[in-house]
């Protein structure tokens, strides 16, 4: 069916982002014609993205349906493209199969003689980049789909590297719960690494999840998160792991970990043979030692050994926007581009931050308006919690795209919240006037942290706030 499928042309709607950029890489990469729209483009953003699409033989059209031409394309979109967007309007009236991003993926994904999946909802792209470099470095020849720039994999012809084209019998990938398609994947590995509270209510979130782990050949469960520990039975022949949890297979020894600002080592521990491992890792966190236990566990469960499996992450070097030191002043200012954008990703890299001495700054920018009203009180509880009176929080307006989404509640309410709960905070709602603030507010040993999701220009005021600050 996917040969099939790939002799014909594919157009994919909104291609210049985080999901369809890498689909649409992958399928150039083994073979097919590709061509696409993004309103992005359009507009003006991320222009440095869509010359080098262009470069790589990339046809990009306007979003006008003038790229739709013939019933033998295949048109790849969002479920949130509505019929009467003028490239969905156009790919109806010439006949042109239309495809989700998921469908498309699934196909791919579920035909590889050894699939993997990593799935929860948080961590899933460093986890999938781990994972994707363990089977890179081990000789394994991964097909990887990410939702991140993998920077073991970029270079000046790949500054986009969010996927890689493999030989075609390995394929990683993250698969999403938010809209329900990771029902369409059947893994024979399957990674869960948490469930919380995110796009879902948690009772459907454990049914998808629950069903995730059965349909799948062999389940890799973390033992640390009680959600997702709780399901450890609907998967197939289990391996656990856990930094806290005795019981875990896979876990850290207790009194091992050291960690700096930039990384961290740990023993890892399988406690189903009695071997130790040591493990170092060029990225600080708890979570993000959590999920390299996760990689090792599925690549295990895969049958990479533990040993290689550690050896490899040595040398990973992480991902763009994930808590991605940007750099640092003469004065020792410090800022960090993050995607840190529901309330247990910004826990996670507050939790980081404060880890270690001095103060932090948060700058974080809603990744939208229906978001913000469905986890803005937990996320106000969250940099509450976690950030001390020293300590402050600017949150400009959600992204806003265009669209009919209610935009009369904003970041204005998450701020009172914050206020009310004790913390540092204020609402500035234009994003470069929260840049002009920083720049006031920023002192010698600070950290300054960009955060948000769905925009790629973040990185880009990241920079230029660093550019700033320097002077």
């Amino acid at each position: 069916m996917t040969q099939s499928l790939l002799s014909r042309p594919f157009f994919f709607c909104g291609i210049g982002g985080s999901g369809m950029l890498p689909l649409a890489a992958i399928v150039k990469g083994l073979g097919a014609e590709v061509a696409g729209s993004d309103r992005s483009r359009e507009q003006g953003r991320t222009p440095e993205k869509f010359a080098w699409l262009e470069s790589r033989g990339f046809a990009l059209f306007p979003q006008d349906g003038s790229g739709l031409t013939s019933g033998e394309q295949v048109f790849v979109a969002s479920a949130a493209v509505e019929d009467t967007v003028p490239d969905a309007a156009r790919a109806k009236a010439v006949g042109a199969t239309r495809m989700t991003r998921a469908e498309l993926l699934s196909s791919l994904f579920n035909e590889a003689e050894c699939s993997l999946a990593v799935g929860g909802t948080s961590g899933k792209s460093t986890t999938t980049a781990m994972l994707g470099w363990i089977l890179h470095a081990t000789g394994r020849a991964p097909t990887i789909m990410n939702g991140a720039v993998m920077k073991n994999f970029v270079s000046e012809a790949e500054p986009f590297a969010s996927a890689v084209v493999g030989d075609g019998k390995v394929f990683v990938s993250e698969v999403d719960e938010s809209d329900g398609s990771i029902t369409l994947y059947r893994p024979s590995v399957a990674v869960l690494l948490n469930v919380s509270l995110d796009h879902k209510s948690m009772d459907e979130l454990r049914a998808l999840f629950g069903d995730f782990l059965e349909v799948s050949g062999r389940a890799v469960v973390n033992a640390d998160d009680v959600e997702a520990f709780r399901l450890v039975a609907r998967g197939h022949d289990p391996v656990t792991f856990g930094i806290d949890n005795s019981c875990a297979a896979l876990g850290i020894a207790q009194g091992s970990i050291t960690e700096s600002a930039t990384g961290q080592s740990a023993t890892v521990i399988d406690r189903r043979d009695g071997s130790d491992h040591a493990l170092t890792l060029a990225m600080p966190g708890k979570h993000n030692l959590s999920n390299a236990l996760a990689a090792i566990a599925g690549a295990n469960a895969a049958g990479i050994p533990v040993a290689e499996a550690v050896a490899a992450l040595a040398d990973f070097a992480g991902l763009a926007r994930r808590f991605d030191i940007i750099g640092t002043t003469a004065s020792g200012i410090t800022v960090i581009d993050d995607f840190g954008h529901n309330p247990e990703k910004c826990r996670a890299t507050l939790k980081t931050l404060k880890s270690q001495p001095g103060r932090v700054l948060a700058f974080f920018q809603p990744h939208g308006y229906g978001p913000l009203r469905q986890m803005g009180a937990e996320l106000a509880q969250t940099f509450a919690e976690e950030l001390g009176p020293e300590d402050h929080t600017i949150l400009c307006d959600p992204v806003y795209f265009g669209g009919t989404v209610d935009r009369s509640e904003g970041s204005e309410r998450i701020v009172a919240l914050m206020q009310d709960a004790g913390a540092s905070a204020e609402y500035m709602p234009d994003r470069e006037d929260c840049a002009t603030r920083l720049q006031q507010l920023s002192r010698p040993g600070d950290r300054i942290v960009i955060m948000g999701a769905r925009d790629d220009t973040l990185t880009l005021f990241a920079r230029d706030l660093l550019a700033r600050i320097e002077g």
